[in-house]
């Protein structure tokens, strides 16, 4: 008797329009508290009301916008508890592709290549370029681990991260450092240099989320009352 296997499901169309828009959050296309028009994002990525309600359901429940009766759909605006849970979250992910990192791995290349792109931003000053690649450097990181699953994870927590960036008003100084670090880092991994890069990755996680909160507080303060 001959058994079939049952294929994974193609993902639906709101999970495609979903998936997109991650791609547009991690790329700063969208306002942390920004009212999202129904009209206009049907419109966008060519889709019905019912579709599109599919996709801000599967948005709501990640935390990436929220729903608020009688008002409309909003970008969300992570606090700083989000902060701390999010940078949580990135030590547990990342120190796994620390882990599974092989010399030669193809993401290892697309790493150099982001690392290098982010030098050239910030030599013409493009702050919101420089943190996109940033963000896309430690993306590729995860794939060392060649998961799917945790490729996905790790593009949610970034597009909330961005959210974060959305709320500050000068981001240069969160970013400037973190490409000497990430360089440092992606050395260590080209040389198979696991308890380097384990300690290169705890140096820029731990740097970055103090700065990100430290910032996050300071434009918190700053907002009327």
């Amino acid at each position: 008797m001959t058994h079939q296997t049952a294929l994974p499901a193609e993902p639906s169309r709101a999970e495609a329009v979903a998936r997109h828009i991650h791609g547009l959050l991690i790329a700063g296309e969208f306002t942390p508290g920004e009212k999202l028009s129904e009209h206009q994002a049907a419109a966008r990525f060519g889709i019905s009301r019912n579709t599109l309600r599919e996709v801000f359901r599967l948005l709501s429940s990640q935390g990436l916008v929220t729903h608020i009766p009688n008002r409309g759909v909003f970008v969300a605006a992570p606090d700083a508890a989000d902060v701390v849970d999010i940078y949580r979250a990135r030590a547990v992910i990342q120190h796994g592709a620390v882990r599974a990192a092989t010399r030669g791995h193809p993401a290892l290349g697309r790493m150099r290549a982001l690392s290098d792109q982010a030098h050239d931003a910030r030599g013409r000053d493009d702050w919101r370029a420089v943190g996109t690649l940033n963000m896309e450097f430690h993306r590729a990181m995860v794939g060392l681990c060649d998961s799917p699953r945790l490729d996905a994870a790790f593009a949610l927590i970034l597009a909330e991260l961005r959210l974060v960036f959305g709320q500050l008003d000068d981001t240069a100084h969160l970013h400037d450092a973190y490409i000497e670090l990430n360089q440092s880092l992606l050395a260590a991994l080209e040389a198979g240099d696991g308890p380097n890069a384990a300690r290169r990755l705890d140096e820029y996680l731990r740097h970055s989320e103090r700065a990100v909160l430290s910032a996050l507080e300071r434009a918190r303060n700053r907002m009327p009352r």
